[in-house]
């Protein structure tokens, strides 16, 4: 029995191409043909997600217009780098509340309800989303939303498999320009949009659009990773410094300011946001993952272990 206890289908032959008997015909890539249903939401639906903001700076920060969309709660991602908790996030699920003495089954199926008032629809449950367990898919072919992405993080550009049913899909210029992202949105008059928004002014080097790239701070032994961050692949080594301690506080509080001052300038954006979307709009303000800034020796996200890498904000509501 495969998962939710269906019986998997078997896999079809291979195609055998005429004159080998052992070399299968290439098969076709495009997508295949689908009639989108009629709309089954009143809403639009934007998530925005700032790259590896931590709860408490985003709370320090106190950003007074994201937070016009409701209280803001401390949740806990279910990765600790981008593209794993893109990957979960487009499954429907959210960062979580990480409740006890609750199964896991029963926790999806209340979180996923609450996507009958984020999508302005009623009779949405969990089991809604098989088999595909993807939220693009449901939306674009349950649901009849039009679906689009635009990210700043290069781990998620459109090559990888991040990028399914939507309609479109964009890595953007520069990774640290959300306002950049604004005049690309757009709403259809038939029927409700489904936007993902990935925003990386809140990612190391936490710089803002207009900042000078030679100003921004070098760290040793992980700068080189992410100095093509503009780049369509992101290249670069590590380079350890024999000379500089990997660890220097002073320099990661200062770190850790500027991602305080990106999180009050992305809410003079998320303002811009509000006023330009439509009537009947809906958005989640999530991160996808926290930041250590010298903790416990840690600086940074992926292969760390420690509550603050998981702890994130999550507001949401409608806007008008």
């Amino acid at each position: 029995m495969g998962l939710f206890g269906h019986k998997p289908k078997p896999s079809p032959p291979p195609v055998v191409a005429p004159d080998s008997r052992s070399a299968p015909m290439a098969q076709p890539t495009t997508e295949p043909a689908f009639e989108r249903p009629e709309p089954k939401g009143k809403n639009n639906y934007l998530v925005v997600v700032f790259d590896s903001c931590r709860y408490d700076t985003f709370m320090e920060a106190a950003p007074k217009f994201t937070q016009y969309l409701g209280e803001v709660e401390r949740r806990w991602s279910y990765a600790s780098w981008t593209a794993p908790s893109h990957y979960n996030l487009l499954t429907g699920l959210l960062p979580h509340h990480s409740p006890s003495h609750v199964y896991a089954s029963e926790y999806y199926k209340r979180d996923f309800l609450h996507y009958n008032d984020r999508l302005g629809a009623d009779g949405i449950e969990f089991k809604n989303m098989v088999p595909e367990m993807y939220l693009p898919t449901f939306l674009r072919r349950k649901m009849g939303f039009s679906t689009h992405a635009m990210v700043s993080l290069p781990v998620l550009n459109p090559k990888t498999c991040i990028n399914r049913d939507f309609d479109s899909f964009e890595l953007m210029k520069r990774h640290n320009d959300m306002r950049a992202m604004l005049p690309k949105l757009h709403f259809s008059t038939d029927r409700p949009s489904f936007h993902l928004l990935n925003v990386g002014e809140t990612h190391y080097p936490y710089a803002l659009p207009d900042e000078d790239p030679k100003m921004w701070p070098q760290i040793s032994g992980v700068h080189g990773v992410f100095k093509h961050l503009d780049d369509f692949v992101v290249g670069g080594k590590l380079v350890e410094e024999a000379e500089e301690k990997f660890f220097d506080q002073e320099k990661l509080d200062r770190l850790r300011g500027r991602q305080l001052d990106a999180v009050r300038y992305l809410d003079g954006v998320m303002q811009e946001l509000f006023d330009l979307v439509p009537k009947n709009t809906y958005v989640t303000v999530i991160a996808d993952h926290g930041e250590l800034f010298g903790e416990e020796g840690y600086f940074g996200h992926g292969p760390i272990n420690h509550d603050k890498v998981y702890e994130v904000p999550f507001v949401e509501g409608k806007v008008r």
